[in-house]
């Protein structure tokens, strides 16, 4: 298999055609995606899917469309879409935080792929990148449609946020907040990605800012503030707290890979999820690799065995 390489944030594929579209989830919110189907794929047959769901903060130009460009040069077709209130979607306020919506998104995209009829309904896959591997497990508890799920450089963003994110300070500050705005007063945003680098600097926000904040993955949606891309509301942020993706994960009985860095901060989360799942399950560790080495550095994500994973399991 050939595969591009270095960092490839911004692969654009020969071999594949994108289309821009939309949808609507249950609750009226205009998802934004990009579906991508192969250009040598067989027409006679509908495809097998994979639903991409990008990193916390990111949008579906930062990270998901690498992957959904090499899935589907290798006879997949796969729909990498927006997050609501995130980049291109709808929803207001913008950059809000509502983790039942994000996991929902999952389910809105296969509604859509199901009126497809270059689609194979009965074969539709997730794949989530960081904070959608959370999302993406979350969904899949409760949607059978979902056949099988990757997982790349998980992380949980409920455990995360009661354990290191957001404290009582936090919350009291987003609550003070949401009177501000109801009053009629601005936003105010919250972590993200720091936009300066300093001394005091720990090592997971550099290499954050090394993606988010550099020619490698800097992204800013038509309409935003670049200032502000990856940082969440504050008036929202402490609903993470609430966000419990791990928990019933034995219940799902169908093919989870979970992929990640070998010094990425973010391992345990991979670990605990592979703890906790019922066969099949597979935990596959890349070595050497960081956590947003996951993200877009083509020469260590193994596209080889995503292919591998969702050709076999949506078979």
């Amino acid at each position: 298999m050939v595969f591009p390489t270095g960092y490839a944030n911004f692969y654009l594929s020969e071999s594949v055609t994108i289309q821009k579209i939309s949808f609507k989830n249950p609750y009226g919110i205009e998802i934004a995606a990009n579906l991508v189907l192969p250009n040598n794929g067989d027409q006679k047959h509908p495809l097998a899917a994979v639903i991409i769901g990008h990193p916390m903060g990111a949008v579906k130009e930062q990270s998901s469309m690498l992957y959904a460009q090499v899935l589907a040069e290798h006879n997949l077709a796969t729909l990498a879409f927006d997050m609501p209130f995130w980049g291109e979607s709808g929803g207001t306020p913008r950059q809000a935080v509502e983790p039942t919506l994000f996991e929902d998104s999952f389910s809105a995209a296969i509604d859509f792929l199901s009126t497809r009829p270059e689609i194979d309904k009965k074969k539709i896959g997730v794949l989530g990148i960081c904070a959608s591997g959370g999302y993406s497990l979350s969904a899949m508890k409760i949607d059978p449609r979902i056949k099988a799920l990757a997982a790349c450089s998980l992380v949980d963003m409920g455990t995360a946020s009661r354990s290191m994110m957001i404290d009582e300070s936090a919350v009291e500050a987003g609550v003070v907040q949401r009177e501000v705005e109801f009053a009629g007063g601005a936003p105010v945003y919250t972590g993200g990605t720091v936009t300066e680098l300093s001394k005091a600097t720990n090592p997971m926000q550099k290499e954050f800012y090394d993606f988010y904040r550099t020619s490698r993955g800097e992204y800013t949606p038509q309409g935003a503030e670049e200032k502000h891309t990856t940082m969440p509301l504050l008036s929202q942020n402490s609903k993470l707290l609430n966000f419990y993706p791990m928990m019933g994960i034995e219940n799902i009985k169908r093919p989870i890979l979970l992929i990640a860095g070998e010094v990425a901060m973010s391992r345990n989360f991979s670990e605990e999820a592979y703890k906790g799942a019922s066969q099949p399950k597979e935990l596959y560790i890349v070595p050497e690799a960081n956590h947003t080495d996951m993200y877009d550095n083509a020469d260590k994500i193994p596209f080889d065995k995503l292919i591998e994973f969702f050709t076999e399991s949506l078979q």
